[in-house]
């Protein structure tokens, strides 16, 4: 890895940082995008390319059910759509 790569990749995550809040953001962000973002762009090139439609979206609202148990910096978490997409079908009560 070059140093221009290490250069590029703190500043797009972590350049305009005023404080540890959101350096951790930033770094929580950049892991993100390693563990989700860019495999998940891979696969859908894989399905682009094979002649299917292919639909990509990022989902970012914190669900109310977090607050009080999440920190404040934990929006939306990986699989937290499923509850919206599908109504909340498992869930017993006024929720």
């Amino acid at each position: 890895v070059t140093s221009a790569v290490v250069d590029g990749l703190y500043n797009e995550y972590i350049g305009n940082a005023d404080s540890p809040a959101q350096v951790r953001d930033s770094v929580l962000e950049a892991l993100g995008d390693v563990f989700f973002v860019f495999s998940s762009i891979e696969v859908a090139k894989f399905h682009r390319d094979a002649g299917n439609p292919v639909y990509f979206y990022e989902f970012q609202h914190r669900p109310s059910e977090g607050e009080g148990v999440l920190p404040d910096f934990v929006k939306a978490d990986h699989g937290a759509e499923i509850a919206f997409v599908f109504g909340k079908p498992f869930l017993a009560g006024d929720v």
